[in-house]
């Protein structure tokens, strides 16, 4: 489904103790994927819907908080559409390696949220030499 929130992200600098608080401090299940500096977060059991999230190191200097994000069909159309409305780019189109890719933006007001579009192949361009 698109246009709705997909997905949470919360962010610090000591992600392993942020992972324990919450599975301390809610029962979630926080584990961290193989080979990278994130952890996926499952909020709920089997009683019903939960909105997932993860975990990292943050993303932005003096982000503090958590972050939604909105699935969107084309990230491209979407950052053109913010901006002619009066929004920002705050974080430029970048790969989550074979999953998404996801830009982060702001509203006329200034609140930053993201936005992900689903592709299996994204992945990251090579830096120039």
């Amino acid at each position: 489904m698109t246009n709705t929130i997909t997905h949470f992200e919360i962010y610090g600098e000591h992600p392993v103790a942020l992972a324990d608080f919450y599975r301390k401090a809610f029962g979630w299940q926080v584990e961290q994927m193989a080979g990278i500096g994130y952890w996926r977060i499952h909020t709920g059991g089997a009683e019903g819907p939960a909105l997932h999230g993860g975990l990292t190191y943050r993303a932005i200097p003096g982000l503090n908080g958590w972050m939604l994000f909105v699935s969107v069909p084309s990230l491209d159309e979407a950052t053109v559409q913010i901006q002619h409305l009066g929004g920002s780019i705050i974080r430029p189109k970048t790969a989550v390696p074979k999953t998404a890719w996801v830009t982060i933006v702001a509203d006329p007001s200034k609140n930053i949220f993201g936005i992900w579009q689903v592709d299996p192949t994204a992945f990251p361009m090579p830096e120039p030499d």
